[in-house]
């Protein structure tokens, strides 16, 4: 019974994911979400007492998937500049592939903070995934330069980090264009190609990979 009851709240989960992705948050219904899901609205409100409910469970994966993807790269060996670089490119699968990773961008873009920036109705949701990602990307850039991986950015650190901050938000924004996933791997390959050579010592830019490359780390593999 348990187990049904979480695969029940999975669907759901998934469900809402993709309506809050398709439409926002201020058009999902419900109802569309349940029909979606395959349940009543009854078992929705068993799990979920509200949307409210629902678009934080929603946002709690998105960045469930985030550390577990960083922590397996991590685990896998890889240096900390590495590790930024290929969880870019997690993003930008992510994003075509997991619901729950676009829809927790718009999710906080639309309910985040207070006031008029949410919809009607709506408290400020809890989890803020935006909030989430820069975290991550900050983190391996502050332990990329602890373990002397960016000798180049020096003295002007605060730069290279708002820098690569920047960058590695203006993935989510490329693919809310409706390029395909081919074409915005190419371009998160070519930004890195770009930006290495500034943060890291003349030369050393060719010991790091800045195409895509999903063998290994088994566990950032999407919904594991």
């Amino acid at each position: 019974m348990q187990e049904r009851s979480e695969r029940t709240r999975r669907r759901l989960v998934y469900a809402g994911a993709e309506m809050f992705h398709r439409n926002g948050y201020a058009n999902a219904t419900l109802g569309e979400i349940a029909a979606a899901a395959g349940v009543t609205k009854g078992a929705l409100y068993f799990h979920f007492a509200s949307k409210d409910e629902l678009a934080e469970a929603v946002q709690q994966r998105g960045c469930a998937l985030l550390h577990d993807a960083v922590r397996a790269l991590r685990e896998d060996g890889v240096s900390p500049l590495q590790a930024l670089i290929d969880v870019t490119h997690w993003l930008a699968r992510t994003l075509y592939e997991e619901p729950a990773i676009p829809a927790s961008f718009r999710i906080t873009k639309e309910c985040g903070g207070a006031g008029p920036r949410g919809p009607v109705g709506a408290r400020p949701v809890v989890v803020d995934f935006h909030g989430a990602w820069i975290s991550a990307v900050c983190t391996l850039l502050r332990l990329a330069r602890d373990a002397g991986e960016l000798p180049a950015a020096g003295r002007r650190w605060e730069s290279a980090e708002a820098l690569v901050a920047a960058a590695a938000c203006g993935i989510e924004t490329m693919a809310g264009t409706g390029m395909s996933y081919g074409e915005l791997r190419g371009k998160v390959g070519a930004l890195w190609a770009l930006l290495l050579p500034s943060l890291v010592a003349d030369g050393r830019e060719r010991g790091y990979r800045t195409e895509a490359e999903f063998l290994g780390a088994e566990a950032v593999r999407i919904g594991l």
